[in-house]
């Protein structure tokens, strides 16, 4: 928002039967029958949910903390007809918001060294309920969540510590196929040395239900690694549905993080170090991660380029949705040939995007701006990011068509005779 205040806004996360007995989802339920006769049955009204949750908070906050007390107090009061998980991040801090049911919630500070990964799937794995109850220092929750769980007999641990993915959480057959493997494989990438991943008595595995929730990297964290473990699909493991290696049996076995259906990928970059008006850097991909490219752009504007902002239901090479949208179709029927393409593109795009960003960024420091004037100094570093933007991916949308066409099963010449 204004305040350079950022949420994720949502992920959609599981929980399990106990919970929703006890605290039903509230779900929006149409009216039946004629208004005025004796069968007629109001409807009843839903509660909150993902395409509300953002609208709801974002304008009214000013701190990632605020972002947390509004939108429990949301959940609180009206409800919620799904299970969310909601990151809320300022400068200083950054906190993870899960709900319970239909009308709790929890809430955790993220510590300032670590990192949080979490697949669709409750995923705190230990809370101070005294903290929650008292100063709220690092924990923040519903007011009568204790009573809650001791009400409905929801604590499953044997020695009196909680832990919340086993008491609200989910313990799955699916949670093994679609959600546990996301996070075995990321912090396999930033903990590689951390635990042991692979082989005999590994500390985890893709099936682990004890991942940890947050964890220490090995080192400082990059955009480019954010956007590379986004973009994952079991590269370097037997999982790797373009592999040609490995057992060929458990290809595919696991729900990549980088999956056909990505439709945008976003990284929130707030820089401390930089003035307002240029402190928020967005960036953006769209379309399946495994294919497409970061671009960034300054959030202090009122109004988008148009190469990003004009997709319809028409497919369009003019728009970065559908050209990203098409280099992956191509790329990943023709994968070995094409992948080459792909990463020239991703490196060539990122290396001009920091180029762009680093002379923006001197050019605004040289002279700052307010208000309007730095409005339209980030609407104008923008549209040529975009342009460069654009450029580039009509060369990668070139290349891989080229190439996707002469590896066509049809192709034969007369040479083949």
């Amino acid at each position: 928002n204004e305040l350079n205040i950022s949420m994720t806004a949502t992920e959609t996360i599981t929980s399990n039967e106990r919970v929703l007995g006890a605290d039903p989802l509230v779900k929006y339920v149409p009216a039946k029958g004629e208004k005025g006769s004796d069968s007629y049955i109001p409807e009843k009204v839903g509660g909150v949910g993902e395409e509300d949750i953002f609208t709801l908070v974002m304008p009214y906050i000013r701190s990632a903390r605020e972002g947390v007390i509004r939108l429990g107090e949301i959940l609180t009061t009206y409800g919620t007809y799904e299970m969310n998980a909601i990151a809320f991040q300022d400068e200083n801090e950054i906190w993870w918001l899960e709900s319970i049911g239909g009308h709790h919630f929890m809430a955790k500070r993220v510590p300032d060294d670590c990192y949080v990964v979490m697949p669709n799937q409750l995923g705190i794995d230990s809370f101070d309920l005294e903290d929650a109850m008292g100063e709220q220092k690092e924990h923040i929750c519903s007011a009568d969540l204790p009573e809650f769980i001791k009400k409905h007999h929801l604590d499953l641990s044997l020695d009196g510590k909680l832990n919340p993915r086993h008491t609200f959480g989910s313990h799955s057959d699916f949670d093994h196929a679609y959600n546990t493997p996301r996070a075995w494989i990321i912090q396999k990438f930033f903990n590689p040395k951390t635990s042991k991943w692979t082989g005999c008595n590994p500390d985890y595995t893709a099936v682990s239900d004890d991942i940890p929730w947050c964890r220490v990297p090995e080192r400082k964290i990059t955009v480019e690694d954010v956007k590379y473990a986004l973009s994952n699909h079991f590269q370097g493991t037997p999982y790797d549905p373009y592999a040609h290696y490995g057992d060929s049996s458990v290809r595919g076995a696991f729900r990549p993080i980088g999956i056909n259906r990505n439709n945008v990928v976003a990284l929130v970059q707030i820089r401390p170090y930089m003035p307002d008006e240029i402190k928020v850097v967005e960036w953006i991909a769209l379309g399946s991660n495994v294919f497409n490219t970061f671009v960034p752009f300054y959030t202090n504007i009122t109004t988008t380029p148009e190469y990003m902002n004009n997709a319809s239901k028409t497919v369009d090479t003019h728009n970065f949705y559908w050209a990203s949208r098409l280099i992956g179709a191509l790329a990943d029927a023709h994968f070995t040939s094409c992948i080459a393409h792909i990463e020239h593109y991703q490196t060539a795009v990122q290396s001009k995007n920091h180029e762009l960003i680093n002379k923006f960024d001197s050019l605004f420091l040289s002279k700052p701006l307010s208000g309007k004037d730095a409005m339209e100094f980030c609407e104008k570093a923008n549209e040529e990011i975009a342009a460069m933007l654009e450029e580039e991916t009509d060369t990668a949308l070139s290349n891989v068509l080229y190439t996707a066409s002469c590896n066509m099963k049809n192709s034969y010449s007369r040479s083949d005779a």
